[in-house]
C-alpha cells in the first residue's frame, strides 16, 4: 500500500494521563500500517512516540492506563516515598527492562526520525533531542521530557538540567514544519476551543532560584500555549494540517486512577483516528 504520509510529520502533544487518547490514535495507525518519516513528541507524547516507533502495539496504553491502575505510579503519595509525583524507577527502569521490555532493536531499525522535546532549565528554551543507539540515553531523554515542573526532580541529559518539554514548546508543530515537511498530523489531547488559564502562576522565590529563565518560561507558558492553539486552528481551517483531538472536553485528569475513564478515552482516540484518517 502506498504511504500517503511520506512527506508528512507527526506531532504529539503531552497532557499527562490524557495521553491515553494518543495511545488509541497510534494503535489505530499501527493496525493500518501508517508510518511517517519524522515524529516529534513532548512529555506524555514522547512516551507514546517510543512505543509507536518500535511498533509495540498496546504498550503505550498499558503504560498510561493499566499500569497506573495496578501500581498507582502517578499520585501525591509517591512524593514521600520517591520525592516525585511519579515513581520514576518504575516507569524508566522496571517498565522498559522487565514489565514490558522496550524493543530497542525495532526502534533502531525504524527509519523514522524521532525527536523529543525537553526544556533546558538554564536557558528556559526547548531542546529537540534524538537518540537511536544508546538505550540509557533514550530513556534519559524521555524521562526529562516527562519530568513535570514542581512535581518531579530536575532530570539531566548530557549533564544539562532539564524538565518537561511542554514548558517551552507544548505543541512542537513549528519545529516539525521547520524540517521541511509539506504537511503535519497533529495529535492533541484537548478538544477544539480549549484554552488554558493565562494568569501567571505564583512561583515562590526559592523554587528554581538558580534558573531564572526557567521561571520566566513557567510564567508565560499559558499565553504561549494558547497562541499555539490559535495558530493550529487557523492552519487546520486552511487545510494545511490535519488535527486529531477529542471531540469533547476530556474527563480524564492529568493524574487519573479511574481505569474505566482511561479505557474509554483510549477507545475514543481509536475512533477519532478512524474517522479522520480512515483509509
Amino acid at each position: 500500500m502506498e504511504n500517503k504520509f511520506l512527506h508528512t510529520a507527526l506531532v504529539l502533544e503531552g497532557g499527562g494521563m490524557r495521553g491515553v487518547f494518543t495511545s488509541g490514535v497510534l494503535d489505530w495507525m499501527i493496525d493500518h500500517g501508517i508510518t511517517f518519516p519524522y515524529l516529534v513528541g513532548v512529555s506524555a507524547g514522547s512516551s507514546n512516540a517510543l512505543s509507536f516507533a518500535s511498533h509495540q502495539r498496546g504498550r503505550a496504553k498499558y503504560t498510561f492506563a493499566d499500569l497506573q491502575a495496578e501500581r498507582h505510579y502517578l499520585g501525591a503519595r509517591n512524593i514521600l516515598r520517591h520525592r516525585s509525583i511519579m515513581d520514576m524507577d518504575l516507569l524508566y527502569r522496571e517498565l522498559p527492562e522487565t514489565l514490558w521490555p522496550y524493543d530497542y532493536e525495532a526502534y533502531r531499525a525504524n527509519s523514522m526520525r524521532v525527536e523529543t522535546v525537553a526544556t533546558d532549565c538554564l536557558t528556559g528554551q526547548a531542546v529537540y533531542l534524538e537518540e537511536k543507539d544508546d538505550p540509557e540515553r533514550i530513556i534519559d531523554i524521555v524521562r526529562a521530557s516527562s519530568s513535570l515542573p514542581f512535581a518531579c526532580p530536575i532530570a539531566r541529559v548530557d549533564g544539562r538540567p532539564m524538565l518537561d518539554g511542554g514548558i517551552a514548546d507544548s505543541i512542537p508543530l513549528a519545529r516539525a514544519l521547520e524540517q521541511g515537511y509539506e504537511h503535519a498530523v497533529v495529535v492533541l489531547t484537548r478538544h477544539r476551543g480549549y484554552r488554558k488559564e493565562e494568569r501567571p502562576p505564583y512561583i515562590p522565590p526559592f523554587i528554581y532560584h538558580r534558573y531564572p529563565r526557567l521561571r520566566e518560561a513557567l510564567r508565560t507558558r499559558g499565553a504561549r500555549y494558547n497562541a499555539q492553539l490559535e495558530w493550529i486552528e487557523h492552519l487546520e481551517d486552511e487545510g494545511r494540517i490535519t488535527v486529531i483531538r477529542p471531540d469533547h472536553p476530556v474527563e480524564v485528569a492529568r493524574i487519573e486512577r479511574n481505569i474505566n475513564k482511561m479505557n474509554a478515552l483510549y477507545r475514543h482516540g481509536f475512533e477519532v483516528a478512524e474517522r479522520v484518517l480512515g483509509i
